[in-house]
């Protein structure tokens, strides 16, 4: 795809590596829908790329907010292009979460993007090619304590993004899965920060995130699976399960303890 003829909608995008894709983007000369609940994080790219990108503010649990989004894209003549980087996060064990807390993470980080596609397909089936980008997670494709909500959302989008690509095969519009390892957004909380630390696990950045992003929608890449040795657990989780599940089993203490801090809460990306 060539990106300065991109029509974008990019949700989740005033926070982490949504911010970080938008401001990628308008450099690129994207022309640029940053969808997300507040306009704050968004207002020093929106002096500076005046022509590209504009806010809209949506809650996209809500079906009237996803059809203000429609509206929008129609008002500039359609989109060739949606980024669904939207997402929630919680480090807890499952017993520690409210009813509510799961629902909630399940509808920002699964349904919202599965219906906001399916409201945009007819527009993005009339660009002479499209792309629909899904922002997952390594948790996507492994199973980690203290994720098992997370997990369970981005594994269902992986899966997604697969079926919808298949489904799509017969039409100009890729899908792209993208699955970033551990990156510095407010989305972690300090205990998920402190499990990090404490593991020497590697944190990206957001804005390495957002370059590998843009580098695989321009090359159509249909996955992207960033960090090593990261890449190497995602195969051998899905070779050898029980050499992961040994190995996470040593972290149990660890995690169980850090999920205790009282800081440890839901933060939005």
């Amino acid at each position: 795809m060539q990106l300065h003829e991109a029509r974008v909608v990019l949700t989740g995008a005033s926070g982490g590596i949504g911010l970080a894709i938008a401001s990628a983007l308008c450099a690129s000369g994207a022309r640029v829908l940053a969808v997300a609940r507040h306009q704050e994080a968004l207002e020093p790219l929106l002096e500076r790329y005046p022509l590209h990108l504009c806010w809209i503010g949506a809650d996209l649990t809500v079906p009237g907010d996803r059809h203000k989004v429609l509206a929008a894209a129609e008002a500039i003549g359609g989109i060739n292009l949606l980024v669904n980087a939207a997402g929630v996060n919680h480090f807890a064990m499952l017993e520690q979460l409210d009813d509510s807390e799961i629902n909630a993470m399940l509808a920002v980080n699964i349904s919202a993007p599965i219906c906001l596609t399916k409201l945009l397909l007819p527009m993005l089936k009339q660009a002479e090619s499209a792309m629909v980008v899904n922002v997952g997670s390594t948790y996507g494709s492994i199973g980690y304590p203290g994720y098992a909500s997370y997990c369970a959302s981005k594994f269902a989008l992986r899966g997604f993004s697969e079926a919808l690509r298949r489904e799509l095969a017969d039409t100009r519009i890729n899908v792209l899965y993208v699955a970033p390892r551990a990156t510095h957004t407010s989305m972690n909380s300090p205990a998920a920060q402190a499990l990090n630390d404490a593991l020497k696990a590697n944190v990206d950045d957001p804005q390495t995130v957002a370059s590998a992003v843009i580098r695989a929608i321009a090359g159509d890449r249909r996955d992207l699976y960033l960090g090593w040795p990261e890449r190497f657990f995602v195969r051998l989780n899905s070779l050898l399960p029980h050499l992961v599940d040994r190995g996470l089993r040593k972290q149990l203490p660890l995690i169980r303890r850090l999920s205790q801090k009282p800081d440890n809460e839901s933060l939005k990306p």
